[in-house]
């Protein structure tokens, strides 16, 4: 069965971050929309899973747009708060989500945990997952992960979300202190992209 290019495509984000990093990965051939020209406000996420909640995404965008939708998942594990935010990484900071309220979440529970944890390696790990979907047909679904540890403060004002907190391995830079073109091409969405390309 011949597959049919993709050659218009919805981000199913209102996250501008996560958007402008979509973007700067998809095929230059793509024409690409934003949830933003539709006026969508996003789905409710009750997955249990990163996976669950990108196909809820690209499905409930696609079915609003009737546009093949792209939808992105995705969280920081800390294997030291028995991997959480995870799912909730994004509701650590409130209906506005705010994600210097969500950092400052992260060090509390982990003052909470042991008040010494600065002193530790304290591991965690980016997840990513993205699906596509046309109305209700699952194209494809994929999992990136990043793996390496916290900054014992936030450093660098690049990037978004969790980005200021988080040291990839073998890397002495955060997220947020790195360029985003360093970012780009390791990151845990950069990851699942490269799963991603084959359906493209």
């Amino acid at each position: 069965m011949s597959k049919k290019k993709i050659t218009k495509l919805l981000i199913g984000t209102n996250n501008k971050g996560k958007l402008r990093e979509i973007k700067s990965l998809l095929p230059k051939n793509i024409k690409i929309y934003s949830t933003s020209k539709f006026k969508l406000n996003s789905p409710i996420e009750n997955g249990t899973t990163f996976r669950e909640n990108s196909l809820i995404k690209s499905k409930y965008f696609s079915n609003k747009t009737g546009f093949t939708c792209l939808a992105d998942d995705s969280g920081l594990e800390i294997d030291f708060l028995d991997k959480k935010p995870g799912i909730f990484s994004a509701r650590w900071g409130g209906k506005h989500g705010d994600f210097t309220k969500a950092i400052r979440k992260v060090y509390v529970e982990l003052n909470k945990k042991d008040k010494n944890w600065k002193s530790k390696k304290i591991k965690a790990r980016f997840i990513c997952a993205l699906s596509i979907s046309y109305l209700n047909k699952k194209i494809a679904c994929v999992v990136g992960k990043v793996e390496g540890y916290l900054s014992s403060e936030p450093k660098g004002n690049n990037g978004f979300g969790y980005d200021p907190i988080f040291i990839p391995y073998k890397k002495i830079k955060t997220f947020g202190e790195m360029k985003p073109s360093q970012k780009y091409k390791i990151d845990h969405r950069y990851q699942a992209f490269k799963k991603l390309r084959k359906f493209l």
